[in-house]
């Protein structure tokens, strides 16, 4: 390995301990680390692949890494950089949801957290505003949030998701797009082999029935079908990890009932006080849905896996499939064009996540006060989440 590769490695492992704070604090570390600094690809290259994963279904930070490292070193070095980053946190997760029910059964521990479940709360309500504010620009976008809204406050159904966003972007790409594009469309997608598509669609639908067949008394039943779940939620999660509370909340919590609303928030706001990947959250639901169906630490530590990987592995092979040829795909305005309805579908996911997630407080007063306060630091300060996590925490020590 070389001596320029051997110094990304090291970079990437300073990144993953250091990377604060989510998918707009990670691009700007990008930054000045990776650009700035040592120059393994241009401003201009980050801005692409920062757009491409955007573009993408999958966690954007992991996909603009995985495309610098590819940049920088192929396919051994992207693989590399995508387990360097995305281990520490997962471990961690892992560990939390394997010791979560010593703690929970504690009087002091649950006493301690009842002021970090609102923050939590109120970090899903800031990201819901963000996210608003930012795609829903046109009349068509506000009625398409508003649309998944109320659809999946009806349905609550884990495939409201993929019909919704399948829906989202077909509108916005049919009204935004020009007949001319058609042409383009034809010569680019002429290149593209027919196989890999084959095998990507394939891997979900084979889960899919692998899952239907097994008995549910099988000890194999649960991992496959978390695998199925986590691979299908990686192919329809844009927008990076804030759209990964919506989808899991109503999946896990709400439909499947592999753990309840406060397993959730409490996983949650510990995932957002670690640096690294949101997706590492996976970890944490794979584990505790696996404990909680009565598997030991053995099947928590598959459960935590089977979800870090059938989360990730779509973005990442996307990622290292596009790569090569985004130069003729960054051209179709077709593709940007559906994005805006599916980000416009997510907005609507992600506020009724923040409803569903406000109905365990009921009609206690004061935790409505610290979402509020949560939401109103994030917006008008610059504290960061992580530092408001630990205050809540305090506040719990404390009183």
């Amino acid at each position: 390995m070389k001596k320029r590769q051997l110094l990304f490695i090291r970079d990437v492992i300073i990144y993953t301990f250091t990377a604060f704070g989510g998918p707009q604090a990670h691009i700007a570390v990008l930054l000045r680390e990776f650009v700035e600094k040592r120059r393994y690809v241009t401003e201009e290259e980050l801005i692409e692949l920062n757009a491409l994963a955007q573009l993408l279904p999958g966690p954007s930070s992991t996909q603009t890494l995985v495309g610098i490292a590819w940049k920088v070193g192929k396919l051994r070095l992207a693989i590399i950089a995508f387990l360097i980053w995305m281990l520490p946190s997962a471990a961690i997760m892992c560990l939390a949801a394997i010791s979560y029910k010593e703690f929970a059964g504690q009087t002091k521990f649950t006493h301690v957290l009842r002021f970090v479940q609102p923050v939590a709360v109120g970090i899903v309500a800031y990201a819901t505003y963000t996210f608003a504010n930012r795609f829903l620009k046109t009349r068509v976008s506000t009625m398409l949030a508003i649309g998944s809204l109320v659809a999946t406050l009806i349905l609550q159904s884990a495939y409201a998701f993929p019909l919704l966003i399948m829906m989202g972007g077909m509108i916005s790409s049919a009204l935004e797009t020009q007949p001319q594009e058609s042409a383009l469309r034809v010569s680019l997608f002429a290149n593209v082999n027919p196989n890999k598509v084959t095998y990507f669609i394939g891997i979900l639908l084979f889960f899919a029935a692998l899952g239907a067949i097994v008995k549910q008394t099988s000890p194999f039943s649960l991992p496959i079908r978390l695998f199925e779940n986590f691979y299908r939620n990686g192919i329809l999660i844009f927008g990076g990890g804030q759209v990964l509370v919506p989808l899991f909340y109503t999946e896990f919590v709400q439909v499947k009932h592999y753990l309840s609303g406060s397993e959730f928030l409490s996983g949650y706001a510990l995932q957002q006080i670690l640096p690294g990947p949101t997706f590492s959250f996976s970890s944490f639901l794979g584990g505790l849905s696996m404990g909680n169906k009565g598997h030991g630490i053995w099947g928590q530590i598959a459960g935590s896996a089977v979800a870090v990987i059938g989360l990730n592995t779509p973005g990442l092979i996307l990622i290292l499939f596009i790569v090569p040829f985004w130069e003729d795909l960054k051209k179709i305005t077709m593709i940007k064009n559906s994005l805006s309805g599916i980000n416009a579908v997510a907005v609507g996911f992600m506020a009724t996540a923040l409803i569903l997630l406000t109905k365990p407080f009921g009609l206690h007063w004061m935790a409505y006060v610290v979402m509020a306060v949560t939401f109103l630091l994030l917006n008008f300060t610059k504290i960061k989440a992580p530092v408001i996590i630990v205050l809540g925490v305090a506040l719990g020590l404390i009183f």
